[in-house]
């Protein structure tokens, strides 16, 4: 991974998920089941770069979500609110 990048994983915007297994937004920014197809139109939205990996969270081996490695030189934290807020909950 180059610098400037960021990994971002589904599991960190899903609401049913506590902090300690892996959510990492509140949970009034988290969705219900987020997927990769989510983080995309979030980070479309937001004009940031990004790629997709077939890779897992080592805590969701068993999931094979995948992940995305987004272009960001700030921290994390302000990536991942980010992105949060950009997120549509589905019906």
């Amino acid at each position: 991974m180059a610098a400037g990048e960021c990994i971002l994983y589904p599991c960190y915007f899903n609401v049913a998920y506590s902090r300690t297994f892996g959510r990492r937004v509140p949970r009034s920014l988290a969705i219900k089941g987020p997927v990769l197809m989510d983080l995309e139109r979030a980070l479309k939205r937001s004009g940031i770069t990004y790629r997709v990996e077939d890779h897992h969270h080592p805590a969701h081996w068993t999931r094979r979500e995948g992940r995305i490695i987004a272009e960001w030189t700030e921290s994390k934290e302000v990536l991942i609110r980010k992105v949060a807020q950009k997120l549509e909950v589905r019906k």
